[in-house]
């Protein structure tokens, strides 16, 4: 009887090391697939049951990971995947909407959306991100989907100061003829024109002043 329950013991070991090897060799080949931008094998290891949840050493999740490293194939793979939370952070509270949003990635925000990514979170939101580097298609995807247009950071710069500061006249002629309201200032007391004059940016700093000039009366500008 208990030479039966030793291999009865030894075989449970065996599985447990066994299954434990395995998950070690599946956690090393999810993260290099992150970093190689493999949507293919992200795939592969998700259909044997992989946790895409499962932090990195660091304690970074796997979408993080991939928006990190530029893997946006593979950020889009795993984002889809319905086991996929696409509700988690960085350390400095942004979103991979957020990310994909700063880097243009349309398609990869749209499956984002799609899977219930909060356009909206309080502070700094995707839509400040994509006008800050002034991707417009972007930009119109996340007004299509509700994004509030004067959203403020946490010191109350809106989307159209980033855009007027740091993106395209494109990008703050798209927010303007949208409703975004130029006379906001933020917390050092700054508007959207500040912005543009501050950065240099003549062709901003004329959209906003012909633009404030177009909703005055006669006279008074």
């Amino acid at each position: 009887m208990k030479l039966q329950q030793y291999f009865k013991k030894g075989f449970y070991l065996i599985v447990f090391a066994y299954f434990s090897l395995s998950n070690a060799g599946s956690y090393d080949d999810f993260f290099v697939a992150l970093q190689q931008d493999d949507p293919k094998a992200v795939g592969q290891l998700l259909e044997r049951g992989f946790d895409p949840n499962t932090p990195d050493p660091a304690g970074q999740h796997g979408l993080l990971v991939a928006l990190r490293a530029k893997a946006y194939r593979a950020a889009e793979m795993l984002a889809a995947a319905r086991q996929t939370k696409v509700e988690t952070r960085t350390s400095a509270d942004e979103s991979p909407l957020m990310l994909a949003a700063l880097a243009g990635e349309a398609g990869l925000c749209r499956v984002l959306i799609e899977r219930d990514a909060d356009v909206n979170k309080p502070g700094w939101t995707a839509l400040h991100y994509a006008a800050t580097n002034g991707h417009l298609t972007v930009m119109q995807l996340l007004l299509d989907h509700d994004a509030y247009i004067d959203a403020e950071s946490p010191n109350a710069t809106t989307p159209l100061m980033m855009a007027a500061g740091y993106g395209t006249p494109s990008a703050v002629k798209l927010l303007l003829e949208a409703g975004a309201d130029p006379t906001l200032k933020n917390m050092q007391g700054l508007s959207a024109f500040d912005f543009a004059q501050r950065a240099n940016r003549q062709d901003s700093s004329e959209i906003i002043v012909a633009f404030i000039r177009g909703r005055q009366p006669k006279g008074t500008w």
